[in-house]
C-alpha cells in the first residue's frame, strides 16, 4: 500500500519553510559581515584587530589599504579605563 500524496504536502511545506529560514539566516549573517564568511575561534588578537578596524573603517570587518589614518583618529583612543569604585 503506497503513501498517498495528500501525507507529503505537509512534509514537503515543512523542508521548504526549514530550507528558507536557513537560506535567510546565512544571508543576513553575510550581510552583517560585509559579504565576507564568519570568523570562528577568535582570540583577544582578533578581537584587538577587529576593534583597530572598526575604528580606521567604521565597519567590523572593514580593511583599509590606506597609510594614513583619518583626521580624528589619533584622538581615538582605543584604551578602556576601569570604573573606579569608592
Amino acid at each position: 500500500m503506497g503513501v498517498p500524496f495528500e501525507a507529503l504536502i505537509p512534509y514537503g511545506i515543512m523542508v521548504a519553510m526549514f530550507g528558507i529560514s536557513g537560506a535567510g539566516l546565512s544571508k543576513i549573517r553575510s550581510m552583517q559581515n560585509g559579504g565576507k564568511p564568519a570568523r570562528h575561534s577568535i582570540d583577544q588578537w582578533d578581537r584587538q584587530m577587529m576593534d583597530r578596524d572598526r575604528r580606521l573603517t567604521g565597519f567590523l570587518r572593514g580593511q583599509t589599504d590606506i597609510a594614513d589614518a583619518p583626521v580624528g583618529f589619533e584622538l581615538n583612543n582605543p584604551w578602556r579605563l576601569e570604573k573606579r569604585f569608592y
